[in-house]
């Protein structure tokens, strides 16, 4: 997470460059990746994990749907309002199919 210099909100990357979401002050992104990104606020889309990435999260003995394998990594989003329980996401570290937990 990267903060502007300016006005000290948080900036998001897009494409190589950082830019502030509240002054749209501007800067390269070096080689800060980006490692969550959310297409949409439905319900029903997971997020993404993207690349090489992936293999920094932790793992877990779960059960992957797809294929059986007993080891997945595994991430918490909060999808709905701070109220409410986070979400745990799960990707099989065999085929890379990715799930979710309700609590």
């Amino acid at each position: 997470m990267e903060f502007c210099p300016k006005c000290k909100s948080i900036m998001i990357y897009q494409g190589d460059k950082a830019v502030c979401r509240k002054c749209g002050y501007e800067k390269d992104a070096g080689d800060a990746p980006t490692l969550v990104t959310v297409a949409k606020r439905n319900e029903e889309e997971i997020p993404v994990i993207e690349g090489e990435n992936v293999k920094t999260l932790p793992t877990t003995n779960a059960i992957c749907p797809a294929c059986g394998h007993r080891e997945a990594y595994w991430w918490l989003r909060q999808l709905r309002a701070a109220d409410e329980s986070e979400v745990r996401f799960f990707r099989c570290t065999k085929c890379g199919k990715t799930w979710r937990e309700y609590d």
